[in-house]
């Protein structure tokens, strides 16, 4: 595997407020959410990037983050196999950025992504195809469902009931710990009473402070621990923190989380799959892109609850107490880690990287 810098397409050097590219946070609803999404994306820098980097280290497959989709016709000029990379898969659910819970307004939702905005965008993937010397495509759902593989790196039985295409494969989502958390030393004796209540807002800056004072605020009246993993995009110094909560500039999951008993976050992919494998419920208020639809995977699961992020301090307080109360979230979410553990052992993911290399390397080599 090789990490390479990107030149010429948009970039961050670190995960800060300051250097944030995507400022969903300032659109004015869904579809401006959308907008500014694709037109990010969709950047025909990205693909030039990634075609420059192939051509002068080569590869046998290229894999290509669901995110930015106009990389995918870096492989395709350089005549390699292109693998898609993306948490989840399921026509039912709203595109990033979409939060919709009723059934009428999801469709609508999903209607104007597939037939109104991306075709607005189309314009975009075509002429970075033609900026690469590649002949134009008809539909891009269909080049993806062309692809020789998707990689889903979630749990099937997080996801609700999608019928993939025989392209798509579950390989179980990534569970270490990311290399720049700090070490974990508890600030508690081991015999505590209290029970812990950990805090993970987003690792990438989406104006997400005043909910989560809320959620600090809301911690001062129940009988917790709370502890605040602020990550890389908030500071300590705009916290109000009462004496019951500790705050950290990062934990590691795989240490805390099984000391914990709820999680409440914005529900990136990352921070409630480890949750879940480890089979602690969550408390999920969502700002958007992926968080949405984790949010509502998780309360249709039943192990936890979602809130919309205009919620009170109350509202807070009165979801946690009942997800310390009730049993059922816990075990909801302990059947899911069982699950996760399970898909994680049989994951074929590598595999499957492995023997499309193979062909590649063979394929190149013969011709």
């Amino acid at each position: 595997m090789r990490i390479f810098s990107l030149s010429r397409a948009p970039n961050r050097v670190d995960k800060t407020a300051a250097s944030t590219l995507l400022k969903d946070y300032e659109a004015k609803g869904p579809i401006s959410t959308l907008r500014m999404y694709l037109k990010q994306f969709l950047n025909p820098f990205y693909a030039q990037d990634a075609l420059a980097e192939i051509m002068a280290n080569p590869v046998d497959v290229c894999i290509v983050d669901n995110l930015l989709m106009g990389a995918l016709f870096a492989p395709e000029k350089a005549g390699i196999p292109a693998v898609l990379l993306a948490p989840y898969r399921d026509s039912s659910i709203p595109p990033p950025g979409v939060g919709v819970r009723g059934k009428a307004s999801l469709f609508l939702k999903e209607f104007m992504f597939q037939h109104v905005l991306f075709r607005e965008a189309f314009g975009d993937l075509q002429n970075s195809r033609r900026g690469l010397g590649l002949a134009p495509i008809g539909s891009f759902f269909s080049y993806l469902h062309n692809l020789p593989l998707i990689l889903m790196m979630t749990s099937r039985a997080f996801d609700f009931k999608a019928k993939p295409g025989p392209n798509v494969r579950y390989i179980s989502p990534m569970l270490d710990d990311p290399t720049w958390v700090e070490d974990w030393q508890s600030p508690w004796s081991a015999n505590h009473p209290d029970p812990l209540v950990v805090i993970a807002p987003s690792t990438t800056y989406q104006k997400q402070e005043e909910l989560f004072q809320k959620v600090i605020d809301a911690m001062a009246g129940l009988p917790v621990r709370g502890l605040v993993a602020l990550g890389p995009a908030l500071e300590h110094a705009q916290f109000n923190i009462p004496s019951n909560v500790t705050v950290r500039r990062s934990i590691p999951y795989s240490q805390v989380f099984p000391l914990a008993s709820a999680v409440i976050t914005q529900c990136g992919h990352g921070t409630v799959m480890r949750a879940l494998a480890i089979g602690v419920p969550i408390l999920g208020i969502p700002f958007g892109r992926d968080e949405d639809g984790n949010a509502r995977r998780i309360e249709a699961l039943g192990a936890g609850l979602q809130l919309d992020k205009q919620t009170t301090v109350e509202t807070i307080r009165k979801a946690v107490q009942r997800i310390l109360d009730e049993a059922m979230f816990r075990d909801n979410a302990r059947k899911l880690g069982r699950a996760l553990s399970e898909e994680a052992k049989n994951s074929t993911g590598i595999q499957e990287l492995e023997h499309l290399a193979s062909i590649s390397k063979s394929t190149r080599t013969n011709a």
